[in-house]
């Protein structure tokens, strides 16, 4: 329904002609389906046969014999408000929906069976109706439910819920195609129900009624009858009161289960992937002395009680840092314990050697200790266009003894500085 929380099912009884016009028998439905707690009564209501069959349909005299009067509509549709029950009805005739508008029966929703899906006097008489209107799509093609979705629509209704499911006895499951739903959800964006006609007798039953759940679709309409498997018309898909209970709450469980699809992580989940007591943490692989760098020989990953900080993916990134104490054997490898390393890379074509030592100095006066100092070339064009080679030990030199004369060249390829940010206590 337009305004149900798609993460709670939506559960409507179907009473169809299980009643065989016993009105008692009927509100006795009615009565136990509200002890049950399902969301809807779903009814059919036919007021004048005549204008839904030929008197030669071999079911003309037997549904005449079903059929109930306004004032008898009257006493079952009052009686299911007072058990606060939703209402579906199934209209038949032109008659039965000028009814519900002509007397503003308080109707949850109209829903057309597949027989009126493209009756124009039908379709035209429901577009009246202020309030959802289903439409019974089994043994129907697409062009026939576009037909009657585009003709709502241009009547201007937008709450429209399709209905999924036919009758076949014995049912066979590869029939079912529950992957349908998906198709007609995306191809009419709009809500897709499933109405199962299971035998109630197949030991499946449950398992098929709440399937369409755990695909995303909470409303299921299901056949109801006061005694299963007792002969009445509409019995061989109608379930008795516990296992339309059972139902009830598996449709709950399904649709917990099933989630709301975010891609996000429940804080157990959270729990669960740990790093150290689930996943591997980073250790030493071996006793790491304050100041050595971490290397690749140097660590290994290992399950752990203690949790760690640094996720797994983060490995290549730490080494070259420095430990920062001493670390034994198979102890956690985190942030406390190690002095970071910063790559610093750049180009400074025209600066001079001495730019880069006074940003090194500035660095290593943040507490930095210089780790590496690569350059991508090694030769470098002096002021005067003579041509120096500078690599990285004399460069290293030049900055202890305040070699001007080299470190006054200009710089014509790129850099990079590797720091250890932070003083190995």
């Amino acid at each position: 329904m337009p305004d149900y929380p798609k993460e709670k099912p939506y559960i409507i009884a179907e009473t169809a002609y299980n009643h065989e016009g016993d009105i008692n028998y009927l509100l006795k439905m009615i009565d136990e389906l509200a002890e049950i707690k399902v969301n809807a009564v779903k009814f059919h209501l036919l007021l004048n046969i005549d204008s839904y069959m030929k008197k030669t349909h071999p079911l003309y005299k037997q549904v005449k014999k079903w059929m109930f009067s306004e004032k008898q509509w009257d006493k079952i549709i009052s009686h299911a408000n007072r058990k606060k029950l939703d209402i579906v009805a199934l209209c038949d005739d032109v008659e039965s929906i000028q009814y519900i508008i002509g007397k503003k029966k308080k109707i949850r929703a109209i829903e057309l069976h597949a027989t009126s899906i493209n009756d124009y006097f039908v379709l035209s008489e429901v577009s009246k109706f202020n309030g959802l209107i289903i439409l019974g799509i089994g043994g129907t093609n697409t062009e026939e439910i576009s037909y009657a979705v585009d003709f709502l629509k241009k009547h201007r209704k937008k709450d429209i819920l399709l209905m999924y499911g036919f009758q076949s006895y014995p049912t066979n499951y590869e029939d079912i195609n529950l992957s349908k739903m998906i198709k007609l959800h995306d191809l009419y964006n709009l809500p897709v129900g499933y109405a199962d006609h299971t035998s109630y007798s197949d030991p499946n039953n449950l398992i098929i009624s709440i399937s369409a759940a755990l695909l995303g679709f909470p409303i299921l309409e299901k056949h109801y009858t006061l005694n299963e498997g007792k002969k009445r018309i509409d019995y061989h898909a109608a379930v008795g009161e516990k296992k339309m209970k059972d139902i009830c709450d598996l449709m709950q469980l399904a649709l917990k289960v099933r989630g709301n699809g975010k891609n996000t992580m429940s804080e157990p989940e959270k729990a669960y992937g740990k790093v150290g007591p689930m996943k591997k943490a980073i250790v030493a692989k071996k006793d790491i002395r304050k100041g050595e760098k971490l290397t690749i020989e140097k660590l290994w990953f290992k399950r752990n009680p203690e949790e760690s900080k640094i996720p797994q993916k983060k490995f290549l990134q730490i080494l070259k840092h420095r430990a920062k104490v001493d670390i034994k054997k198979d102890e956690i490898i985190d942030m406390k314990k190690i002095v970071e390393a910063i790559t610093i890379t750049g180009s400074l074509i025209g600066s001079t050697a001495k730019d880069i030592k006074n940003k090194i100095i500035a660095m290593q006066q943040m507490g930095g200790m210089l780790d590496e100092f690569k350059w991508r070339e090694e030769t470098f064009n002096a002021t005067n266009g003579n041509a120096v080679h500078l690599d990285e030990a004399n460069f290293t030199d030049a900055l202890a003894e305040g070699q001007t004369n080299l470190l006054d060249q200009e710089i014509a390829y790129d850099f990079t500085i590797v720091l250890s940010v932070g003083k190995a206590r």
